[in-house]
């Protein structure tokens, strides 16, 4: 029952081999729009969305999530990159062209009379010794964490980026921010939570003018001149509530007989505010920070209490600043009585907060968090598209070396851990009496895609040196000898075209990024494999009826 039947519901089914064509197309042309951006020497996509918005990225969950994809298998591929983002934060790329390979080589197998079940269970089962060769094999454990690798695994994932003729500088800023937000949980696991690392953009001189500091950065400045802007020993208030006059909400009327009534009125308008503000001041508060406004009126209370007040703050910034300093963010004063009311255990607290000028523009500056240490970036440069695709650049990174820091253990990169599995899986499948062999012979295979994908983007002879590679590996795997043992490090340097061993050249990348790929690429193609029949329901005619119904 192929073929475009009309149902009795009113819509479209596509079933058998058409909706499975479909879907591979779909997958692969979307895995197509990324594939040039991979890899080191990948090139840059330049999007232009309905309203003339430009923007410039080399990352694959960016690029993705800016295509609107209407058709539901491609989707998939899409939320797929974004979980890989969300999840590892690096290696978005790599996961579509790998899942897109998968279901294209399933495609064959279908066509050729291999049922799709089979194939599942194959790959199913060629995932699952992909990830034993991988942590039994390639991983190599960083338990004295220098410097060295983490330094190597920023400047990989660093290497297809903007900021890649920068790497050293880069990598640098990058471990030092990762390393200086460390904090141990309840539990005694270390942690680095990224969001404690807060990325600031300012236009202007030249990439390498970027700075680390320590603390967590606001792109705000003080409320007043006469305010002062260094406290010491902070005890800070979160506020998302207007300080300014209150005033009457709409619709409501007051009817007044006496003139003089009207200023009773005003002046009662600003005592609801000051009371507010003193309320805040006598809890012991020293640096108020709110989202909303703050009214000049008031402002005087806080120049007299020596207290330092900012307004217009990013609520985001603003919630990360209290988990930071142990404080708690109040949107309203009310209490359960119904009463105003301020807690001094409100107040987060900080060694000291002070505004200071960095480049052109001033920043407020949180130093001392005392629940965990922040630290911010100021990335500068010459205009708004590079300054984004460096954040989202530093942000892949500061991702791989959380990684690397909370697994402890990097694999080579440069397409050997592919090119090993490659090998590893085409033995194991040789060794099954079953079906699935066949699946797993063109898992194996589908593998290569990442050493040729990387090599054609260097504009290198992809056959010539993916069959070097493997080879290589082969060797290693094959005869016992301890000096063909080291091959199995072997990688592509795509800046000379040649095979080199990339644990030495330092191309490293955390295990945990290699391995969650792999599953969710399977699962992806899994996912898409058993799709056999699609079912489209249109939708209703709008006829042109009055709506008033005349």
């Amino acid at each position: 029952m192929s073929g475009n039947n009309a149902l009795a519901l009113g819509g479209q089914r596509t079933s058998g081999k058409d909706v499975r064509q479909q879907n591979v197309l779909a997958a692969v042309s979307i895995a197509n729009i990324v594939k040039s951006s991979f890899g080191p020497v990948g090139l840059d996509k330049m999007i232009v969305d309905d309203i003339g918005d430009v923007t410039i990225s080399n990352d694959g969950a960016t690029i993705l999530q800016l295509l609107e994809v209407e058709h539901p298998a491609a989707r998939i591929l899409v939320e797929l990159s974004q979980q890989q983002d969300k999840e590892v934060g690096d290696g978005t790329t790599s996961v579509v062209i790998i899942a897109a390979e998968l279901l294209r080589r399933a495609n064959e197998l279908v066509k050729n009379k291999i049922h799709p079940t089979t194939i599942i269970s194959g790959y199913r089962l060629a995932s699952k010794e992909a990830v034993k060769f991988i942590v039994d094999q390639m991983t190599v454990k960083v338990d004295t964490l220098g410097r060295e690798p983490l330094i190597n695994v920023a400047k990989t994932s660093m290497s297809s980026k903007i900021l890649g003729a920068d790497d050293e500088f880069f990598a640098n800023l990058v471990v030092d921010a990762v390393t200086a937000v460390k904090t141990t949980n309840i539990k005694g696991e270390t942690k680095y939570p990224i969001k404690a690392v807060n990325i600031l953009k300012a236009h202007g001189k030249g990439v390498k003018e970027s700075v680390l500091v320590k603390g967590y950065a606001l792109n705000c400045t003080v409320a007043a001149q006469a305010i002062t802007t260094r406290v010491t020993d902070a005890k800070i208030a979160l506020l998302d509530i207007n300080l300014q006059k209150a005033r009457m909400h709409l619709g409501v009327n007051i009817v007044i007989d006496d003139p003089n009534q009207l200023e009773a009125i005003r002046r009662r308008e600003i005592e609801i505010t000051t009371e507010r503000i003193k309320k805040i001041l006598d809890t012991g508060a020293n640096v108020i920070m709110t989202t909303k406004g703050i009214d000049d009126l008031c402002l005087k209370l806080f120049v007299e209490a020596g207290a330092m007040a900012v307004r217009r703050c990013k609520k985001e910034d603003l919630k990360r600043i209290a988990r930071a300093t142990g404080g708690t963010l109040i949107s309203t004063l009310a209490n359960l009585e119904g009463e105003e009311t301020f807690e001094a255990s409100y107040l987060g607290h900080a060694e000291e907060v002070v505004q200071e000028r960095i480049s052109d523009d001033e920043c407020i500056l949180v130093k001392g968090t005392k629940v965990h240490s922040s630290a911010s970036v100021i990335l500068r440069g010459a205009n708004d598209y590079m300054l984004d695709e460096m954040e989202r650049a530093l942000h892949d990174c500061i991702c791989a070396v959380k990684r690397t820091l909370e697994s402890g253990s990097v694999v080579p990169g440069g397409g050997a851990v592919e090119t090993a599995l490659s090998i590893y899986l085409e033995n194991f499948a040789t060794t099954l009496g079953s079906r699935e062999q066949l699946a797993i012979a063109e898992f194996a295979n589908a593998l290569l895609v990442i050493p040729k994908t990387l090599a054609v983007n260097a504009a290198k002879d992809s056959t010539d040196l993916v069959a070097k590679l493997r080879a290589h590996h082969n060797a290693a795997q094959s005869s016992g000898e301890p000096s063909k043992r080291d091959l199995k490090w072997s990688g592509l340097d795509l800046i000379k075209g040649t095979i080199r061993n990339n644990m030495k050249a330092g191309v490293l990348e955390p295990a945990m990024s290699k391995l969650k790929s792999l599953k969710a690429a399977t699962e992806a193609a899994i996912a898409l494999l058993r799709i056999d029949d699609m079912i489209k329901i249109e939708p209703e005619p709008q006829g042109d009826r009055d709506p008033h119904g005349h």
